[in-house]
């Protein structure tokens, strides 16, 4: 069996944003990579099995971060465990009044990589 290729998102539960805030987060979060190395002219999307990703149906996941130090505590240590994470800062020009950490994404990569970072988060 080909190993599952998916994306986790990560999104902060404690800033009560509104679904439509929360969603529009997550997606930020999950595109982010694809924007970064579109900018620096990575068109095949370097270090991701991107092909295999879309093959297998743009996997993602959803959970649920309990507030900043959380958030930052996954973005942590799937950098330290050697994967993709793009942190999303979100600038409080609606329901925050100040530049707010909300949602992290990890991967694409191999199930069996991610798992062991999020595996244990609950799901949003």
């Amino acid at each position: 069996m080909t190993d599952r290729i998916k994306q986790v998102i990560a999104v902060r539960r404690d800033l009560n944003m509104r679904l439509g805030k929360a969603i529009a987060q997550g997606a930020h979060a999950a595109m982010m990579f694809m924007i970064r190395d579109i900018a620096e002219g990575k068109p095949q999307f370097q270090g991701v099995r991107f092909a295999e990703w879309l093959e297998q149906g743009t996997a993602k996941i959803c959970v649920k971060a309990n507030d900043e130090a959380h958030l930052m505590e996954i973005y942590e240590k799937a950098r330290a465990a050697g994967l993709r994470a793009e942190i999303i800062r979100d600038a409080g020009r609606t329901e925050f009044n100040e530049p707010t950490l909300t949602a992290v994404a990890i991967g694409p990569d191999s199930a069996a990589k991610i798992d062991p970072v999020t595996g244990n988060l609950a799901l949003l």
